[in-house]
């Protein structure tokens, strides 16, 4: 598959043949969920808790008589049914990561590059680079590209420049290409790959 490479500027820099193993592959949205789901259960924090019967720091002394009160047997005030009591049943900290083949995590970058190329959500450039962090002119450059919504990968390292102009622009995440992942692919409207970040993406995959 074909693609144009542009510059940051919109001006056109050439073409790049994309491997359809990496960038090609039918949509399968079965795999996709799996994945994402894998990143946002693994990413949640786990620290909710509630206090059970026993950590409430309440009297455990029988407060009526067994019998001839009236009224239910009761032995402690930290029972849950009372107000003031311990939660019955309440969460806990944990963790909430589960398994996912490594197979099935490489399958699912895959098809999420797959998807932004056959959505024709897919820009390709030759660099990513800045002289001076100014997030003015990244803005204008962004703008030449029609871009409002999208997750930039560059090679192994980010410029210094273009990363600290990015922070201040809404909807615009960058990442070097060794943290590429489907959710951020996915959250994007377009999604802009450097030709480093390609030749790394098809030689991860190779």
């Amino acid at each position: 598959m074909d693609i144009e490479v542009k510059t940051l500027d919109g001006a056109s820099a050439g073409s790049l043949t994309l491997s359809d193993e990496v960038f090609g592959l039918e949509p399968r949205g079965d795999i996709l969920q799996r994945v994402v789901r894998w990143q946002l259960a693994k990413r949640q924090a786990g620290t909710h808790k509630t206090k059970g019967r026993a950590e409430i720091a309440r009297t455990g002394k029988k407060f009526g008589r067994q019998k001839g009160g009236g009224g239910a047997r009761h032995g402690s005030r930290r029972a849950p049914i009372f107000v003031g009591g311990g939660r019955a049943h309440g969460p806990v900290v944990r963790s909430h990561a589960h398994d996912l083949p490594k197979k099935v995590r490489a399958l699912g970058l895959r098809l999420a590059l797959s998807e932004k190329a056959r959505a024709e959500s897919l820009i390709v450039v030759d660099d990513v680079k800045l002289d001076a962090a100014k997030t003015k002119a990244l803005r204008e450059k962004l703008g030449s590209l029609g871009l409002t919504s999208a997750l930039v990968i560059d090679g192994a390292e980010l410029n210094e420049g273009f990363a600290m102009a990015a922070r201040n622009i809404p909807q615009l995440d960058v990442l070097p290409v060794a943290g590429a992942n489907v959710y951020d692919i996915l959250r994007r409207d377009k999604l802009v790959l450097t030709k480093a970040a390609v030749a790394a993406l098809e030689e991860r995959f190779k």
